[in-house]
């Protein structure tokens, strides 16, 4: 496996991935400068993570000891034995991927290749390359512009099929690390919001669930996928990820008498599975057009009410004290006295007089009415392009911090929910300022380290926090500021080093225990699923659970020997894998299925010919997809 990427922290993720779950031989290929301050790179971050990673391996195994040495170079011997130096990847530095660097790291031999740099770009332009130096090597490239993504993927694998490739693994995916991450991070504001995996039109949804009331039993679904870390008695939970520990984080993949033993803590649960085609296009002026509430004021709408219902109110008394007039005739003659178009009244009755007289009183407040239409119509499409103010009684919203690659999908993610939301940004030409400003999303531009900037976003009367910066230290004094002003506010902080989340999280829990703290960090909730792509294209998706991950996977029955000829309710292997879902061959043919089944029948005997979807943590699918022995976890 050779994985390319800037210098950021999620190719090191991804390597040591690869390397301490998988048991894969990993070649790194790092920018030869540019390094970022202030954070581990290069060969200290890869051993850290590494360290880490086997040594939670190693620790519930017992054949490896937790305190094996992080230091020297990588042997490549693709042992997936915890050994702290051995099993450092390779690593290469080169100030660009040209064709003789990918040479050098073995992509003409490689199985695949990960491109994860943060300029699209260049992933691009390197993938080109590699599929002209190894036309049956496996993609897996890091894009953030969606749609161009799709367009390459479809390119490449049309290559690949025009050569001849189209039955070997030879696929490319197309991962966003920030669409990965979002549907985690905006769950962290409100309770109970779904998490979705879409994939090649399959929709999942699960729902986290707050923990039942005593006495009360929460509805199941088709499946429990995990037991929560927050309890009934404590919501703010004992939040961990999958290395930290029996007893600390989320139960992935529980079974039936776990769940019955654990009716206080919250869970989540597999709630609907549905089939779901492309979006349609937008239609003429979709998303460009201003409400009318926004176009114009209260003050004016209820002028041109009280208008309107004058010349009703005098259409009707012409009606009744002109008894020959019909009400079409009656309407046009007081339209007519209005705009002082009429003939005056001399010889009629006193009651036409005083009615005339009337509408053209009326018809001289037109004029006003009409003068401040134009203003505000006027004032609101000029100012449609700038940001709104944050309103005057707006409470109960989200504060967002930080307008990048992973707060604008955040924010999109929000709006979807309808969830309001108040955003803060320092870099008036962030990535995400256009989108707030199309989405008529209040913004506040100003460093939230400045006094008074967190104020005017209403964080006191705020539902929730979500400091999504890159920088951990803005995060962390912007999260301890607004506890300061509100102490019940719910928090959720980006930071990007797992053992300072874990120090901050500690501390803020302890300062506040009854407020909800949750700590993300985005490389540690996207490399799970860009390391199953790696292995193969049957990853369907990611599902973030606290701080740990659940990956969905649709197998052949046939390529997976713990599977063939065994029932389902035998299959299911508590806190490793779990089938979700049967595609059945049919008898007359087996390559004719008859679609993907949710009631399972748990005595169904699995057959070679059938498919699987599989709901399995990161070590449950190491040992289904992993090419060599890799040590179990139970």
């Amino acid at each position: 496996m050779v994985v390319c990427g800037g210098d950021n922290v999620l190719a090191h993720r991804l390597a040591a991935e690869l390397r301490g779950v998988y048991g894969e031989q990993v070649v790194l290929v790092l920018p030869s400068g540019g390094a970022e301050p202030n954070r581990p790179t290069g060969r200290a971050l890869t051993t850290a993570l590494i360290g880490r990673i086997t040594a939670a391996v190693s620790r519930t195994t017992g054949n490896g000891t937790a305190n094996g040495s992080a230091h020297g170079t990588g042997n490549g011997n693709g042992s997936g034995e915890g050994g702290g130096a051995a099993d450092l990847p390779r690593t290469l530095e080169a100030p660009e991927l040209t064709d003789d660097v990918l040479v050098d790291a073995g992509v003409p031999q490689a199985a695949a290749l990960a491109l994860m740099h943060d300029d699209d770009e260049t992933n691009i332009r390197a993938a080109l390359a590699a599929r002209r130096l190894n036309p049956r090597l496996r993609l897996v490239i890091r894009l953030y512009n969606r749609k161009l993504g799709q367009h390459v993927e479809e390119l490449l694998d049309q290559a690949a099929a025009v050569a001849g490739l189209a039955t070997t693994d030879a696929s490319v995916t197309v991962l966003s690390d920030a669409d990965t991450a979002a549907p985690a991070l905006a769950a962290t504001a409100v309770a109970g919001t779904s998490k979705v995996v879409h994939a090649d039109g399959l929709l999942l949804r699960a729902v986290e669930r707050t923990p039942p009331a005593p006495g009360q039993v929460a509805p199941r679904g088709l499946a429990t996928l995990a037991l929560l870390s927050s309890t009934a008695n404590d919501p703010a939970g004992a939040e961990g990820s999958d290395d930290s520990g029996v007893g600390a984080g989320p139960r992935l993949l529980p079974d039936d008498a776990a769940v019955a033993a654990a009716p206080g803590r919250g869970a989540l649960v597999l709630e609907t599975v549905s089939y779901s085609g492309s979006a349609p296009p937008p239609g003429f002026l979709t998303g460009r057009g201003v409400p009318l509430r926004e176009l114009f004021s209260r003050r004016l709408r209820w002028s041109v009410a009280g208008f309107a219902a004058a010349v009703v109110g005098m259409a009707i008394a012409s009606i009744v004290t002109t008894e020959d007039t019909t009400p079409l005739h009656a309407t046009y003659l007081t339209l007519l006295d209005l705009f002082s178009i009429n003939d005056p009244a001399t010889d009629g009755p006193m009651s036409r007089q005083v009615l005339q007289l009337l509408a053209g009183l009326v018809g001289l407040l037109l004029l006003p009415i009409l003068f401040a239409a134009v203003l505000e119509a006027l004032g609101t499409f000029r100012t449609a392009s700038s940001l709104r103010r944050p309103p005057r009684g707006l409470s109960g919203h989200v504060v967002l911090l930080g307008l990048g690659k992973i707060g604008t999908r955040v924010l999109a993610r929000l709006r979807e929910l309808d969830i309001p939301v108040v955003c803060v940004e320092a870099d008036p030409e962030a990535r995400g300022i256009s989108l707030a400003r199309r989405l008529r999303v209040p913004t506040v531009i100003g460093d939230v380290t400045e006094e008074g900037v967190l104020e005017a976003a209403k964080v006191h009367r705020a539902h929730a926090l979500l400091a999504l910066t890159s920088a951990d230290t803005i995060n962390l004094e912007a999260a301890l500021y607004a506890r300061s002003v509100k102490p019940d506010l719910r928090v959720a902080l980006r930071l990007y080093d797992d053992e300072f989340a874990t120090a901050v999280y500690r501390t803020l829990r302890a300062a506040h225990p009854g407020a909800l703290t949750r700590s993300r960090s985005v490389s540690a909730l996207a490399a799970p699923a860009f390391a199953g792509a790696m292995m193969g294209r049957q990853i369907l998706g990611a599902l973030p659970v606290e701080r740990s991950v659940l990956l969905f996977a649709a197998l052949d029955v046939s390529l997976q020997p713990q599977l063939t000829g065994r029932k389902i309710a035998e299959v299911f292997r508590p806190g490793a894998w779990r089938v979700v879902a049967l595609e059945r061959a049919s008898d007359e043919d087996p390559a004719v299925s008859s679609g993907l089944e949710w009631e399972l029948d748990p005595d169904y005997e699995l057959r070679p010919e059938d498919r699987v979807v599989l709901a399995a943590t990161r070590q449950g699918l190491a040992e289904l997809l992993a090419r060599r022995p890799v040590p179990a976890q139970p």
